[in-house]
């Protein structure tokens, strides 16, 4: 699981080494108009000024993206619900939307460098496809079966891991394709970023499947399969 430490933003650290640094910052600044790629090496405090932004305004959003990883007791089951559903189900939704708009530029912008991730957007998009689908699922019937305690859940579960197998297998053709999120020597910071993005929702789906299939669900199946009295 993911246990990496990111550092707390800066008024004076460069936006572009926020943006490689922290998935996610990338979406404020492109609503924010802070340009993190060509004028990446301005220092945050001085591109929220030239915009007339507050920059502890900016820094308090960025802040917010640093999550709490940290499960609540295994033996919560509502509690472990509603931690995936905020820190795994929202995080996937605000990730997939942002690094398909940044793998679609760095194919366009870099469609000559022989190492552009060629495919990135496409597999990014079916991948959020999968997902979404996936989740409501969760969602929609799965969980709230749990929460009630319903009976023969077995086979949704079933299910549910047998497409986090699928999903497992598109992260391998992620890593694969990112050369393991690795840029090139060179790249902008906008490629940067994007492998960043990438690595931490690898980091990030990795953690929500573990806690799903092995914390999760072989509680639901316990409490199922013991005898009654």
């Amino acid at each position: 699981m993911n246990t990496t430490t990111v550092e707390r933003p800066q008024a004076q650290q460069a936006i572009g080494q926020i943006a490689v640094n922290l998935p996610g910052a990338t979406a404020i600044f492109r609503r924010l108009k802070l340009d993190f790629c060509c004028g990446g090496q301005v220092p945050l405090a001085q591109a929220c000024a030239s915009k007339g932004l507050d920059t502890d305004a900016v820094l308090a959003e960025l802040a917010r993206l640093q999550r709490e990883d940290q499960a609540p007791d295994a033996q919560d089951a509502a509690a472990l619900i509603d931690h995936i559903l905020t820190r795994y189900h929202a995080v996937h939704r605000e990730q997939l939307p942002e690094l398909v708009r940044m793998a679609r530029r760095v194919e366009a912008v870099h469609r000559d460098h022989p190492a552009v991730p060629v495919g990135l957007a496409a597999l990014l998009e079916n991948m959020e496809v999968e997902l979404l689908e996936h989740m409501e699922k969760e969602e929609q019937v799965l969980f709230p079966a749990i929460e009630s305690s319903a009976a023969g859940l077995g086979s949704p579960i079933g299910a549910m891991r047998g497409e986090h197998t699928a999903h497992g297998a598109l992260l391998d053709q992620l890593a694969a394709l990112t050369n393991d999120h690795t840029p090139p020597p060179g790249a902008c910071n906008t490629w940067r970023a994007l492998f960043a993005g990438t690595a931490q929702l690898t980091d990030d789906l990795i953690s929500h499947i573990h806690l799903e299939n092995n914390v999760l669900f072989p509680q639901v199946e316990a409490r199922t399969a013991a005898p009654c009295n």
